[in-house]
């Protein structure tokens, strides 16, 4: 059995026993170079009512940083004489592991080197091992209460694309219909109060008309992408703290046009057309406003900044379905694209059409500290 194994064993007692006084162990972690400062800042500023979630939070970073961690963590507790001191019923738990020798191999100039160790492979990535994987919830605002911004025709076909997408790669899906600014502002405080312990993301995807750096709720008022992203930081929702949380937007961010291959006088906005149109648009007015960052965290937007997204009714948003289509290529391949390596492929599939005869051009921004690859269950 291995380290990680046996601190996986004794996970549920661990727990238990440093909940008694959580700065010690966390302190003692930290001096034994077991987290970096800046993981020791982050888990000391976790503000959570129950005790034992500052713990919990401590031990899945050690077990994703793998089996040297592991074994450090475990001597920790069985020699400090402090720790010993202060959590007695760690002396009566089993914390002995064995990893049978790996046989020593002689290797001639000619011979390949040994490859990377499994355990540093996977300090590179997020790891993805519970089932389900994790949750995805969307926002789908079709049906608009006033005047001023136009019905969203083809936003089930995007609903439809990521539920079947997000099932697939192991997802549990929550779709919201057609809910107000105040009423999306709700389920999102209601979503960073999850315990997320047994779920390894968050995946969170908003379809509706918005401007800079926000999107609206059916009664077209806005809730700012800092009001998606905030109760998912590490000091409202611990349980996700190190985890990847993906916020997919598809909204306008303004009401400009890229340039394209055959440039034109400006079009009228499809909003004021009567009657079917092949492309519409997810934009209205709004003040600016700032997206608040902390770590793992990655917002892939339609458009860049000050510019507009494009629909087709029929078939969806240009954006959701190639997301869709190529997130389903990187679960299908043999090779282990991560989530940005599909985004520039986004990019890419996105950048080449020409729409209504002007460009978009999807932007995503990251705080992910490391590789996430998704595939099928």
């Amino acid at each position: 059995m291995s380290a990680k194994d046996t601190v996986r064993r004794n996970k549920t007692h661990l727990l238990t026993i440093l909940s008694g006084d959580r700065m010690l162990i966390l302190t003692k972690v930290h001096e034994n170079h077991l987290i970096t400062d800046r993981e020791y800042k982050n888990l000391k500023s976790i503000e959570k009512e129950v005790t034992e979630g500052h713990v919990i939070n401590l031990v899945d970073t050690l077990m994703n940083k793998g089996e040297e961690s592991c074994k450090a963590f475990l001597k920790l507790l069985q020699t400090d004489e402090d720790i010993k001191a202060t959590y007695p019923e760690v002396k009566n738990m089993d914390l002995n592991y064995n990893i049978l020798p790996t046989p020593v191999q002689a290797f001639s100039v000619n011979d390949v080197p040994p490859p990377e160790s499994k355990t540093t492979k996977e300090a590179d990535y997020y790891a993805l091992i519970h089932k389900p994987r994790g949750l995805c919830v969307v926002f789908n605002n079709e049906h608009f209460q006033e005047t001023r911004l136009t019905n969203r025709r083809g936003t089930q076909q995007d609903e439809e694309a990521l539920r079947s997408v997000f099932t697939d790669l192991g997802f549990t899906v929550l779709v919201h219909n057609n809910l107000t600014a105040e009423a999306m502002r709700r389920e999102l405080q209601k979503l960073g109060s999850r315990d997320f312990r047994d779920e390894d993301a968050l995946v969170v995807c908003v379809l509706s008309h918005g401007k800079l750096e926000c999107v609206y709720g059916t009664d077209e008022q806005k809730v700012s992408l800092k009001q998606l992203t905030q109760p998912f930081i590490s000091s409202g929702a611990p349980t996700l703290a190190l985890k990847p949380k993906l916020f997919f937007i598809q909204a306008c961010q303004g009401s400009g046009y890229q340039g394209g291959a055959v440039p034109g006088p400006p079009k009228p906005r499809q909003e004021e057309v009567v009657g079917e149109s092949p492309m519409e648009e997810d934009s209205c007015a709004v003040n600016s406003e700032t997206v608040p960052w902390d770590a793992d965290f990655l917002l892939g937007m339609a458009t860049v900044p000050e510019c507009v997204s494009f629909r087709r009714p029929s078939t969806g948003s240009i954006y959701i379905q190639e997301l869709c289509k190529q997130l389903r290529r990187s679960a299908e391949s043999s090779e282990k694209d991560d989530i940005l390596t599909v985004l520039t492929r986004v990019n890419r599939e996105v950048g080449k059409g020409e729409y209504s005869n002007y460009k978009q051009i999807p932007q995503p921004k990251y705080t992910l500290t490391k590789k996430l690859v998704l595939k099928y269950v």
